[in-house]
């Protein structure tokens, strides 16, 4: 009561939030895999609602248990922020409580990267498929700028063609 303090414990603790990232990163596979697998499998659908059922679940399904460490970094950065708006400067906790957010902020940075880079893997698979797989271009350096219709203008009639652009 004398030194409240909660700075110095998340600088200790923060480093370790790097780890959602890679969470995030397989979060939409794994939503996927517990839709699949509750639609094919009836077991695992009894067993996943028999689950949610219980108290400790507060009737919320699984997918919503499974979305809660993706919000949880930017929730602890945003409460962060708040707590060193209200923080007196001349605190013994301010500069612990400045270095966790720097800290927590870079973490979801990280966690928010990987998403990005999950969500561009999973744009430059649909292109290749939809390029009959000819042209291997999955590859996580490579990075889609843009797409869309253009017209291409022929050098010797200057007539104009439709064409669809992967830049």
């Amino acid at each position: 009561n004398t030194t409240p303090r909660i700075g110095d414990i998340l600088q200790k603790l923060a480093p370790f939030l790097k780890m959602y990232g890679e969470y995030v990163k397989n979060f939409d596979n794994a939503m996927e895999l517990v839709k699949m697998w509750t639609e094919r499998s009836p077991q695992f659908k009894f067993i996943i609602q028999d689950i949610q059922k219980e108290k400790v679940c507060g009737n919320l399904t699984l997918q919503h248990h499974m979305l809660e460490p993706v919000q949880r970094i930017p929730r602890y950065e945003m409460l962060l922020k708040d707590y060193l708006r209200k923080l007196p400067q001349d605190s013994l906790d301010w500069k612990d409580a400045e270095k966790s957010l720097e800290i927590i902020s870079t973490a979801a940075s990280h966690s928010n990267s990987a998403i990005r880079k999950m969500e561009n893997l999973k744009k430059l698979l649909e292109i290749y498929e939809m390029l009959g797989e000819e042209e291997d271009i999955v590859n996580p350096s490579n990075e889609l700028i843009k797409e869309g219709q253009i017209l291409k203008l022929a050098a010797r009639n200057t007539s104009a063609q439709e064409r669809y652009l992967f830049l």
